[in-house]
């Protein structure tokens, strides 16, 4: 079984972690196993916790990493506390979260995340629960639009939700060309020379039916809670959504005093939890760029517990 995927920001990811040989580190979306593989190697009596909720990724992480001291968890990044309750583990020195669709998600048609290709609507990362189809075929047109707009910043949503539920009137919307053909009818003649016009609405769906911003904001608060003091968080995201959403929650861990401005003094008593590594996000380097084309959009910011 194939698991191709190129890791992205591999070096920053590793320099950000400070990888001690003796510490515990955390890939909370293992995917192909490239960071973990990088980490795991780098370990002595240390230890790595890799986890994933696609069952084929942890097959296959499974088996790239049975030479070293890593334990590997069908489960999703949010568990995070649960998963190291159950493994024995009160504290870690690092977590990375390399977020969004893997390569090897995209290049399996039959997942049914791409729309370059012709299979069913599916796009669960878990392989289990709400479907991509399901959302195409039973969300109100309300509830459709939201989603588009909001998830995939489409700002033709309303057109496409409107073609969606008139199409499935008719019939299900079965496949990915299927719909995409639906998204490409919707929105104008200039919009479908400047890019394919179908990657904001599959961004959107896959986003939903895999709660992936639900997620992330429970994992965000989890992984910063379990890391030791000087333990470092290393997040990666692809679109401005999660990227906003690791900003805003890292400067939050960040913020010291919140009394109003006008007391004299601070009367709250909070302080800082935790301090920038990185202050502005670290980007691919062109070489990286030109060897992997899904590095451009990657972000990657770092902090580290006080």
């Amino acid at each position: 079984m194939e698991f191709s995927h190129i890791s992205v920001l591999l070096n920053e990811c590793i320099e950000g972690l400070g990888i001690k040989p003796d510490g515990i580190y955390v890939d909370g979306t293992v995917g192909g196993a490239g960071h973990s593989k990088e980490i795991a190697r780098r370990l002595d009596s240390g230890r790595l916790v890799a986890i994933d909720r696609d069952p084929t990724a942890v097959k296959i992480a499974g088996e790239r990493l049975k030479n070293y001291n890593a334990t590997v968890v069908k489960a999703n990044y949010s568990e995070i506390d649960e998963v190291l309750k159950d493994l024995s583990i009160d504290k870690v020195d690092g977590i990375l979260l390399d977020l969004g669709v893997s390569s090897y998600q995209l290049d399996k048609a039959e997942r049914g995340f791409s729309y370059h290709n012709d299979a069913p609507l599916d796009m669960r990362m878990s392989c289990e629960g709400l479907s991509a189809r399901d959302v195409v075929n039973t969300y109100p047109y309300g509830e459709l639009s939201r989603i588009l707009f909001e998830y995939g910043e489409e700002k033709f949503s309303k057109s496409i939700a409107s073609a969606i539920v008139k199409t499935r009137e008719a019939k299900p919307i079965e496949t990915t060309l299927e719909l995409a053909e639906i998204i490409k009818a919707s929105v104008p003649q200039r919009a479908r020379r400047d890019k394919n016009p179908c990657k904001k609405t599959f961004q959107a769906i896959r986003i939903e039916v895999n709660a992936e911003l639900e997620h992330l904001s429970v994992a965000l608060d989890k992984a910063f809670d379990v890391l030791k003091s000087g333990g470092r968080l290393c997040v990666i995201s692809f679109h401005s959504l999660e990227d906003r959403l690791v900003k805003q929650r890292f400067a939050s861990f960040c913020k010291g005093c919140i009394c109003p401005p006008d007391f004299p003094q601070c009367v709250c008593g909070r302080k800082p939890r935790g301090r920038l590594v990185n202050r502005k996000p670290i980007m691919a380097a062109q070489d990286e760029l030109e060897a992997n084309n899904r590095s451009r959009s990657a972000k990657l910011r770092i902090i580290e517990k006080i």
